[in-house]
């Protein structure tokens, strides 16, 4: 069986090479390319294949220059590219359901095993779904408890509070009201059990809502 080709995309070099070694020790996956940022990453899809067998999977960072990997996760697949990993560090409520909501085949954190990492690599390449066992845990625990469950917006209304943006900041920055961020911001208070902004940003960290 031939391998399965990866573009591997990462703006941090070290990474690359060692992630690089992960995928290839396993004999299974070839990288056939590596970009450092999301508009790299777009151009290596959309420019002539290596070997003129295009790639099975793009394994993708979050955080980079340039494009981060959610809007270029979307942009693959919007245009019928290949499936995209997120392989991170990070896993907030908020970046997992924009990844999956943006067409991510799944979603690893980078320090999960060698061979969940793989396993992940051949089930998303398979068209399947690939997870880390903690954010299978977090999304679970997310649907079993709604009361907590917060929506994009509220999270988005929620991360700008927690940087100390006023409730008119954070209308501009959203292009909203802000009648509708006080709404937002009670059904937040109301779900968390809070109080204050700080009692509400406190307990979304707790839960791991948001960073």
């Amino acid at each position: 069986m031939s391998p399965i080709t990866v573009l591997l995309v990462d703006d941090h070099p070290v990474v690359r090479a060692g992630l690089r070694a992960v995928l290839e020790a396993s004999g299974r996956v070839r990288v056939a390319a590596e970009a450092s940022s999301g508009a790299q990453a777009q151009e290596a899809l959309a420019a002539p294949a290596p070997d003129g067998a295009g790639f099975d999977l793009v394994v993708m960072d979050i955080q980079m220059p340039d494009g981060d990997g959610i809007a270029t996760t979307a942009a693959i697949r919007t245009a019928d590219g290949p499936p995209v990993l997120i392989l991170t560090t990070f896993e907030t409520d908020r970046l997992v359901i924009d990844a999956i909501s943006a067409g991510a085949a799944g979603y690893i954190l980078k320090d999960a095993p060698a061979d969940e990492l793989i396993a992940a690599v051949e089930r998303a390449a398979a068209g399947g779904r690939a997870m880390s066992a903690t954010v299978t845990e977090r999304l679970a625990r997310r649907l079993s408890n709604p009361a907590v469950a917060l929506s994009r917006r509220e999270l988005e209304i929620l991360e700008a509070a927690a940087t100390g943006e006023s409730n008119r900041e954070i209308a501009a920055s959203l292009f909203i009201s802000q009648a509708t961020v006080k709404t937002h911001l009670v059904h937040v208070f109301d779900k968390l059990g809070a109080a204050t902004r700080t009692e509400a940003v406190a307990k979304a960290r707790e839960l791991g809502l948001i960073d």
